[in-house]
């Protein structure tokens, strides 16, 4: 490279990041990544070889997100969400804190039985229609909507499958899915228990106690005491509503089954897609408007956008920089290059995203020599950081961006200064539990 494409690629890769984090009037993230690219693509920095390479990257990922965004439009149609909603709030009993605390539950659980980004795709509509049945203020919303959004991508750690940026550079490592989930499980469940608390003991004065708004009781024998009597366009076609269920599950374990055959996640997740909106338009008629509308279409210019400008830093000699920074703290021993593996990757995902940033960590742990062991422990600390550390910023993850586009969709205005008075003070003190707990669990049992 030469030595003005060199200091052309920082400067966009500087100016890019004070943009994502400025975002004057609002800006879309896809914006300045997309700019940026554009620059270094026009520039010769970055070549067509270059964007084919990363585009193989990026799309299986970017598909298979945005399909689970299309079916989530679907279940939200056919009455699903509010089904949820209402059993929760009689769940919950006129409690806040059980409310809370069922949330919590909900969000851990999408996530661990699916993925992060469908998780929050799936429970941040659901948390949104509770509020707004429970007539809840913003500043009584903030801790179930902020909660639900951390624990539904912290949780991805613990499972290799529910979240694709793990999935990056898994076979790069050695490492496969059942030693990830061993070495991993219980490290990740003690930062994430450390969030749950920690989110509890910061919003406790503003989650309420009792809450009085219930939803009027219907006189319909079809619906639950508990719900507000719908409108006709909003009844339930219960047939549709099984059958489509019945989709979703089935390709949710499809996911799981595929990877074990070499059958590529995009493949089920459009199957998915096709069959959701074969089954909805036999039922109803209604066609693809709404799924167009209403999907992030750049989301897949962004992760593409940022892949480009993060190739570039690799060739620049980025990855490089970092060997030379980690090499020397690895010799000190695993809790030192657990500890800054992680560090790493958390600074990393929070200025640009964790899909690229798990790459960049990959190329320096294995280009640092090490045994496949300490090769391991590094890797699963980049994880920790690329998962729990990225929540730092809202631009540290895919699923949390994808949250902020389904708040501003329900016209739900949460700052980035509202998002990271929270985050600053819970996330560090978590990532720190789990990457000393990732040190204590594999010293004794690996």
């Amino acid at each position: 490279m030469l030595d003005y494409q060199l200091w052309l690629t920082f400067g966009v890769f500087i100016t890019t990041v004070i943009f994502l984090m400025w975002r004057p009037r609002g800006m879309n993230e896809s914006i300045p990544t997309s700019l940026g690219a554009l620059l270094l693509i026009i520039t010769g920095v970055t070549s067509y070889t270059n964007i084919i390479d990363i585009f193989g990257i990026v799309s299986g990922a970017a598909v298979t997100i945005l399909s689970t965004i299309v079916m989530s439009i679907i279940l939200d149609s056919i009455g699903f969400f509010r089904w949820i909603a209402i059993n929760i709030i009689d769940k919950a009993k006129g409690s806040g804190v059980t409310l809370f605390w069922l949330i919590i539950l909900l969000c851990f659980l999408m996530t661990i039985f699916f993925n992060n980004d469908g998780s929050i795709l799936i429970t941040t509509p659901i948390i949104i229609r509770i509020c707004s049945m429970l007539r809840l203020k913003l500043h009584q919303k903030l801790p179930y909507l902020l909660s639900g959004a951390l624990i539904a991508t912290a949780s991805s750690a613990p499972i290799g499958l529910s979240n694709l940026a793990n999935l990056i550079a898994l076979k790069m490592v050695g490492l496969n899915l059942n030693t990830y989930t061993l070495m991993m499980f219980v490290p990740s469940m003690l930062g994430i228990l450390s969030i749950m608390l920690l989110l509890y003991y910061y919003f406790r004065k503003n989650i309420p106690k009792k809450i009085h708004h219930f939803p009027n009781q219907s006189s319909s024998p079809n619906y639950h005491p508990l719900q507000t009597p719908p409108d006709e366009d909003e009844k339930v076609d219960w047939w549709l509503f099984r059958v489509c269920i019945s989709i979703v599950v089935f390709i949710r374990g499809g996911f799981f089954l595929a990877e074990s055959v070499g059958i590529p996640m995009e493949i089920v997740a459009i199957t998915g897609v096709v069959l959701l909106l074969s089954v909805r338009y036999y039922r109803t008629r209604q066609g693809l408007r709404d799924v167009f509308t209403q999907t992030p279409w750049h989301i897949l210019l962004f992760a593409l956008s940022i892949y480009v400008i993060v190739d570039s830093l690799h060739r620049a000699g980025i990855t490089e920089s970092l060997i030379d920074l980690l090499k020397p703290i690895a010799e000190m021993g695993d809790a030192a290059l657990i500890l800054s593996s992680g560090i790493l990757l958390t600074l990393l995902s929070n200025l640009v995203n964790n899909l690229p940033s798990v790459m960049i960590g990959t190329f320096v742990v294995t280009d640092l020599g090490l045994t496949d062991h300490q090769l391991h422990l590094a890797y699963l600390a980049n994880i920790l950081g690329s998962d729990i550390g990225a929540l730092l910023t809202p631009i540290g993850t895919l699923a949390t961006l994808i949250w902020m586009y389904i708040l501003k969709t329900h016209h739900i205005r949460i700052s980035w200064k509202q998002y990271m008075k929270v985050t600053f003070i819970v996330i560090p003190i978590s990532l720190i539990i789990s990457l000393i707990s990732l040190y204590i669990w594999t010293l004794i049992w690996f």
